[in-house]
């Protein structure tokens, strides 16, 4: 079997390892704190991020270079804020025939590139068509439950999304592959502030008929941003669009739900943030987001609206009322503008 550096020990992390080393792979989880190597090799446990008993398969370790020679798959699971730094370092410890794949769901704010774009440039050896993006409706924790989880691998390069899709297919974890990267990305991505207002909604008090909306008019605005950018329209139906939209609006497992539903009791955001003790991308995507829909002239009101929230200020039931008076429209104008954009490609 394949020898495995899976760089980034949080949830999402330690959750890929475990498929991993299920799967016969000779895993090497990579941390920047030695403590926290030291923690999982003598425990078997990675406790401050995943409640599992990880397999034996699993090796941590705090040195890059360790973990990263001889690798045959090469897996980046950290923080979007993290993945230039670490690309860097990784650079020189690369196999020329390992592959690249990123799990990794954020935009740049101030460049708003993608990651694969982040590694693309950071990484000397590789082209942008070679890496490889895994996503899709997966909480880390019902993932080292190995309860039942389908994802997307995608890749310009359909021979890299097989050999990705071969590293992690297993009974309880089902991977399918795609060639639109750009729009696997986005909606990974974007979705993260889709569910920061869900969980505003529910902060709020309001019920099942808001969030629904709240769902479903926000995944028009991440395809009307997406196919504006290249994706394919469809992608935001599959797992990686509304699947993954779905997950991360309704449950407690979600960082963003959990940071954006304090943030609709009244809690202030750096709070919020100090009490999650881990990374909320949609909070710094929204940013990305922001400036990219005004690059781009896409209306995102949902997307201005949470903005105005985490960076301005205003009041969440304030935002709320902003969004319901807004203009009248009819609804399918969006889904035909979209369709109309990929038609003309």
């Amino acid at each position: 079997m394949a020898k495995v550096a899976v760089l980034g020990a949080g949830s999402w992390g330690t959750a890929l390892s475990i498929v991993l080393a299920d799967n016969g792979h000779d895993v090497r989880l990579w941390t920047h704190r030695a403590e926290q190597a030291e923690e999982i090799n003598e425990t078997h446990r990675n406790n401050k991020y995943l409640d599992a008993d990880l397999p034996e398969g699993i090796k941590a370790s705090s040195d890059l270079e360790a973990s990263v020679k001889g690798s045959e798959a090469v897996v980046f699971v950290v923080p979007t804020k993290a993945i230039r730094e670490v690309a860097k370092k990784v650079d020189p410890f690369l196999e020329k025939e390992a592959i690249v794949i990123h799990a990794t769901k954020g935009i740049e704010p101030k460049t708003m590139k993608r990651v694969s774009e982040m590694l693309n440039e950071e990484l000397e050896n590789y082209e942008y068509k070679e890496i490889i993006v895994l996503s899709g409706p997966s909480h880390a924790e019902e993932v080292a439950q190995r309860q039942p989880t389908t994802v997307t691998v995608s890749s310009l390069q359909i021979e890299h999304a097989v050999r990705a899709q071969n590293l992690f297919f297993n009974e309880s974890f089902r991977v399918y592959t795609s060639n639109d990267i750009v729009g696997i990305e986005l909606g990974g991505a974007l979705k993260n502030i889709i569910a920061l207002g869900a969980g505003v909604s529910d902060g709020l008090g309001y019920g099942d008929n808001a969030k629904a909306a709240l769902i479903t008019r926000g995944l028009a605005e991440i395809a009307r941003l997406g196919t504006s950018l290249g994706a394919n329209p469809l992608t935001f139906l599959g797992l990686p669009g509304v699947g993954d939209l779905i997950v991360t609006c309704t449950s407690v497992h979600s960082r963003n739900w959990r940071a954006g539903n304090l943030l609709g009791k009244g809690d202030k955001l750096e709070a919020v943030l100090e009490q999650m003790g881990m990374v909320v991308e949609g909070v710094r995507t929204t940013e990305a987001a922001y400036e990219l829909a005004r690059r781009q002239n896409i209306e995102m009101p949902i997307v201005d609206a949470i903005h105005q929230l985490l960076f301005e200020k205003r009041d969440a039931a304030e935002i709320v009322q902003q969004l319901m008076t807004r203009t009248k429209r009819e609804e399918m104008d969006d889904f035909a503008s979209i369709l109309r954009k990929d038609q003309g490609k």
